[in-house]
């Protein structure tokens, strides 16, 4: 395991330099292999459990760490607090993948840092194994996002209200810069290290910025320009492309039914990826207002708002670039009149960028709908016919997932055609219609919609299943030092076959797809700390 530690090289401004605590018996309880030999952990290390359970309980570091926790601000809720940070986890340095991109490594409950408030730093079993299970799941249905390498039991027991076991999770991202890292630094007016955010983070994760000949491999050398962007436009091509990668995952959140719960800056990642899935959901029977997490009272982050939420984020996002931009205008201007015009030109660009998120979310949101429904290229006409469809599903309480897989069956299945012209009338005949007048045959739409609609999602009451019955056999361990009880890996191995294979029917699939009976309506996620 190689790392590097390039955040680290950033200053001490950045971050608290801390180790992680020790816990008194680690124990590995979940290993990703496909993410261990994405990132070249060795055959030798990988089956050495016990090494593993210390690294990944932070009792050994190895070799190359320099282990952090994070300074950032966030808004949670609307309200702005300037001093969060890695309250409970510590990034241990970076690791490049096969594909050459470099990934953070980070562990999540590993112990009390200088962001902790009045947290005692650690994580219950449960929230760990859920993240595991839920990224592995974005992952599969495509959707960007970190993910969890292992899962290490502690042999504590931690105060949630209750004893409950405790366990450290290794987090694998993109990275963890986050609006809120922008936020902390322009909330203290230091411009230096907002500047060096900046040029670190266009350089790891948007280097077309500064090398346009990055967009596009196959380019005309010659035609590619040399002459370096302004700092100005450094910055605005970089709120752009922030911008796009936040629609482009939240349309994807979208797509799948995912409701993530807990939307705050400080849970906004620059890089798009999914991340803090502490109170996520997934919706059965749609509604645009859907909301279970029991800390979002007014259902900020319901799923029909993620896409509004998303827009107001970026707009934090601006805010701290509007700061850098007025520094350079001020040093770009030979007088006051010109410094005031150069920075009212600077709010305008930044203003027009940020407005433009609603005509692109809107483009973005339809053309995904479209491709549910077989439709590669959304027209005006089109909109309606998804408008309506999403209508008659919040009238009917009808299951989102199962209704799309209901939609891509009844191409190739009779019984299942007849089924829906029964239940939807006459929008089932438009949508026919429709598909006749694109040229698009049965064959061609199903193909389409069988890549974006899933046959299996990770339902909210089989995650809660899994959880109690490891949470009752770690804790039985622990109490009887037995090993007659099964693993946590054999508890979750079926189900975690099934959602890593959203789109192929497998043996166990059937017993994944049901939607709770009672349709979710008293459950409640929470966020884990």
């Amino acid at each position: 395991m190689k790392f590097y530690n390039s955040y680290f090289e950033l200053g001490a401004q950045f971050y608290q330099h801390v180790s992680p605590d020790t816990v008194p018996d680690p124990k590995l309880l979940l290993w990703n292999k496909a993410l261990a030999d994405d990132l070249s952990i060795t055959e030798t290390l990988q089956a050495d459990h016990k090494l593993l359970a210390k690294y990944g309980s932070g009792n050994e570091l190895p070799k190359g760490v320099n282990s952090i926790a994070l300074a950032y601000s966030g808004h949670q809720f609307g309200h702005f607090n300037p001093n969060l940070g890695d309250g409970r986890a510590h990034l241990l340095g970076e690791m490049f993948d096969k594909q050459g991109i470099r990934r953070d490594i980070q562990l999540k409950g590993s112990g009390q840092t200088v962001f902790s408030r009045r947290g005692d730093g650690k994580c219950a079993l449960a929230p760990a194994l859920r993240e595991y299970m839920m990224s592995e799941a974005l992952y599969a249905l495509g959707v960007p996002t970190s993910r969890c390498l292992a899962v290490v039991g502690t042999g504590e027991l931690i105060n949630r209200g209750l004893a409950k076991p405790g366990a450290v999770v290794t987090r694998v991202a993109a990275s963890h810069i986050r609006v809120g890292s922008f936020q902390y630094f322009a909330a203290r007016g230091d411009i230096d290290s907002l500047t060096a955010l900046l040029d670190y983070t266009i350089e790891r994760h948007f280097p077309e910025i500064d090398d346009p000949s990055l967009n596009n491999a196959d380019a005309d050398s010659t035609k590619v320009s040399n002459q370096k962007p302004s700092q100005e436009q450094r910055i605005l091509q970089f709120l752009e492309k922030a911008i796009d990668k936040q629609i482009t995952l939240i349309t994807q959140w979208l797509r799948i039914g995912f409701i993530h719960g807990v939307m705050n800056t400080d849970n906004t990642a620059i890089s798009g990826e999914t991340i803090d899935f502490g109170p996520c959901a997934m919706m059965g029977t749609y509604d645009n207002k859907a909301s279970f997490s029991s800390i979002d009272e007014y259902g900020r982050y319901a799923f029909g708002n993620q896409g509004k939420i998303g827009q107001w984020n970026m707009a934090r996002l601006a805010d701290c670039l509007l700061v850098l931009l007025n520094d350079t205008a001020e040093k770009d201007a030979d007088n006051n009149i010109e410094d005031e015009v150069n920075q009212e030109k600077t709010l305008e660009s930044i203003e027009a960028i940020i407005q433009q998120y609603t005509s692109k979310f809107d483009q973005a949101y339809y053309a995904m709908y479209a491709k549910k429904l077989g439709i590669s290229d959304i027209g005006e006409n089109h909109m309606t016919l998804i408008n309506d469809l999403l209508a008659m599903m919040q009238a009917q309480k009808l299951d989102y997932t199962q209704t799309f897989y209901a939609l891509t069956q009844s191409l190739s299945n009779s019984a299942q055609e007849k089924a829906l012209i029964s239940e939807f009338g006459q929008w089932y005949q438009t949508w026919m219609e429709t598909l006749t007048q694109l040229n698009i045959s049965k064959v061609e739409a199903e193909s389409l919609m069988s890549k974006n609609n899933p046959l299996v999602i990770p339902r909210n009451h089989h995650i809660e299943e899994l959880l109690d019955r490891c949470e009752l056999v770690v804790t039985d361990n622990m109490n009887s030092n037995t090993s007659d009880n099964p693993k946590v890996s054999d508890i979750v191995n079926d189900f975690l076959q099934v959602i890593c294979s959203p789109y192929k029917e497998l043996t166990n699939t059937k017993y994944y797809q049901d939607a709770p009976q009672d349709k979710d309506q008293y459950y409640q996620t929470f966020c884990g700390t």
